[in-house]
């Protein structure tokens, strides 16, 4: 019976140092990451709106009226070159094949698709990883934001963008999201 009581101290104390450890390490790396984070996100906006200087939250009943009618929108800018208003960054978030798919839209107040980024994924590697390549996200630029985007084999036409082979529901869960995005712009933010 000692033996076991000894035991189980043993191992409590074991835990006890192993989550004080655990706490501690958390606490000082949670700083460094939330602020490769924002420098990541502040990257991807100026990737996807190069126009923008500067990027600032959209007005908070704007942004929320936007969202209530598509959940799938997580977050919108306004981009500012100097004073004036350049463009807007939408973030989204749709299912693709291997889970959720992660993006920020880039539209420019000319009513054209500046880029796209892709931030996070699950797809498969070599196939809907793909999404990630700048043969499809610059496909996107320029597209202009009047007419539905659609993924082609070989796109002609000026809504039209490369699909990815052998990745479908990847390939239509981006394009999906870039006409959430397309149309949050055109109901809402277009002046």
């Amino acid at each position: 019976m000692k033996e076991t009581i000894k035991l189980g101290l043993t191992l409590f104390l074991i835990t006890a140092i192993s989550a004080s450890i655990l706490a501690f390490s958390n606490k000082v790396t949670s700083v460094r990451i939330a602020e490769a984070d924002k420098i990541a996100d502040q990257a991807a906006k100026t990737e996807v709106l190069p126009d923008g200087e500067k990027f600032e939250e959209l007005e908070e009943g704007k942004a929320k009226e936007i969202v209530d009618e598509n959940s799938k929108i997580t977050e919108i800018f306004e981009g500012y070159k100097g004073d004036e208003l350049v463009g807007y960054t939408i973030k989204i978030k749709t299912n693709g094949y291997g889970g959720e798919i992660e993006f920020m839209t880039g539209i420019s107040t000319e009513g054209k698709i500046t880029g796209i980024k892709v931030l996070n994924h699950g797809e498969t590697p070599g196939l809907g990883a793909n999404a990630t390549k700048a043969y499809f996200t610059d496909s996107f630029k320029n597209k202009p934001v009047d007419k539905e985007v659609a993924a082609e084999k070989d796109p002609t036409g000026d809504n039209e963008v490369q699909a990815i082979t052998s990745a479908t529901v990847t390939t239509d869960a981006v394009v999906e999201g870039v006409n959430i995005a397309r149309e949050a712009y055109n109901s809402k933010l277009a002046k």
